[in-house]
C-alpha cells in the first residue's frame, strides 16, 4: 500500500491501512516504514471515568469542528468483547449522525486486553491517520481510571472529562489522571453541585506545580452544545501554547519509548506463558522472579 492511497478522503484505503497496522501484518509494517515524519496534525485526547459523557462531548465537538470547515478523524477506543475480541462499538452508535459526513472519519478500536485505556496499536494507527489529511485527530479512551495516563504520551492536548457527582472522588483522582489534563471539563454541568465541584477543582489545580499554561476548567452540557465553543477555543489556545520544541520532543520520546516497549514484548506469547507457568509452579523451589529473570531477562 502507498501513502498516496490514504489521502483525498479515501476512507476505504484508510480503513484497510488501519486494519493492516492493527493486525500487525507485514504490509502494515512496510507502510509504517514509508511514513514521513508528521508533527503538524494535532492530536486531542478525551479521557475520564465511565459515564462522564465523553462520547457525547466528542459528538458535540465534531459539530463545532465542522462549523469551522475542518476535517476530523476520530479514534474511539472501546472495551474488548469477551466473545470475539472486537470492540463493542458503543461510541460509534452515539456518533451515528456523523457517519455520512465527508469530513468525518470514525474508527473504533478494541483495547484487546491493554490496561492503559488505549489500543495496543494506537500510536501506529494515529501515525497513519496523520497522513490522511485531517486537520485534527480526536482519541476517546475507554475510561478505565488512573491508568489512562498513557494518553499523555500520545496526545498534544489532553482533556479530562468529569461530572459534578465526582466531587467526593476528586481527592482520589488528584494523584493520577488529574495531573495529565491540559483542560478540565465538567460535563452535565446543569446538575446539582456543579459550581461547588468547579470551585474544588480550581483549588486543586492551584496546588499543582507552577506552569506557564493556566489549565482552564470549563462547564459543558454536551447534549445541547453548551460550553462547546469555549472547549474548542481552549484546545486551540493550548495547541498554540504547546507548539514548543521542548514539549514536542518530550511527547516524541514518550512515543518512541512506548513503541520500543511494545516491540520488545512481541517475543512473549501470553498463551505459552500460561502453559509454561502451569508446568513450573509446582516444581520445588519455584520463584516467580527467578523464573522471569532466567527465561526472559537473562542475556
Amino acid at each position: 500500500m502507498e501513502i498516496s492511497e490514504l489521502q483525498n478522503n479515501n476512507w476505504l484505503s484508510l480503513a484497510r491501512a488501519i486494519s493492516l497496522v492493527e493486525n500487525d501484518t507485514l504490509q502494515g509494517s512496510e507502510l509504517l516504514m514509508k511514513l514521513p515524519f508528521n508533527n503538524h496534525t494535532p492530536v486531542v485526547g478525551i479521557t475520564g471515568p465511565p459515564g462522564a459523557g465523553k462520547s457525547s462531548l466528542v459528538n458535540a465537538l465534531i459539530n463545532e469542528l465542522l462549523n469551522q470547515n475542518l476535517k476530523v478523524g476520530i479514534l474511539a477506543v472501546d472495551p474488548t468483547s469477551p466473545f470475539n475480541y472486537g470492540s463493542l462499538l458503543g461510541d460509534r452508535v452515539r456518533m451515528a449522525n456523523h457517519f455520512n459526513s465527508p469530513n468525518v472519519y470514525i474508527r473504533s478500536l478494541a483495547t484487546r486486553g491493554n490496561l492503559g485505556g488505549l489500543s495496543a496499536k494506537i500510536f501506529e494507527i494515529t501515525d497513519v491517520m496523520q497522513h490522511a489529511g485531517f486537520d485534527m485527530i480526536i482519541i476517546e479512551t475507554v475510561g478505565v481510571g488512573q491508568s489512562e495516563v498513557e494518553i499523555a504520551g500520545l496526545a498534544d492536548t489532553t482533556a479530562l472529562v468529569l461530572v459534578p457527582e465526582a466531587g467526593d472522588e476528586v481527592q482520589t483522582l488528584k494523584s493520577g489522571i488529574m495531573e495529565i489534563a491540559n483542560i478540565f471539563i465538567v460535563n452535565k454541568s446543569d446538575r446539582e453541585g456543579a459550581d461547588i465541584f468547579v470551585k474544588n477543582l480550581n483549588a486543586l489545580v492551584h496546588q499543582r506545580p507552577s506552569s506557564d499554561w493556566q489549565t482552564p476548567i470549563l462547564k459543558t452540557i454536551a447534549t445541547n452544545g453548551t460550553g462547546i465553543p469555549e472547549f474548542w477555543e481552549a484546545i486551540y489556545a493550548h495547541q498554540k501554547h504547546n507548539n514548543s520544541s521542548e514539549k514536542k520532543f518530550q511527547l516524541l520520546s514518550q512515543k518512541a519509548w512506548q513503541l520500543i516497549q511494545n516491540e520488545k514484548m512481541k517475543v512473549i506469547n501470553k498463551k505459552e506463558l500460561i502453559t509454561d507457568l502451569e508446568q513450573n509452579t509446582n516444581k520445588p523451589g519455584f520463584n516467580l522472579y527467578q523464573y522471569i529473570q532466567n527465561k526472559y531477562l537473562k542475556k
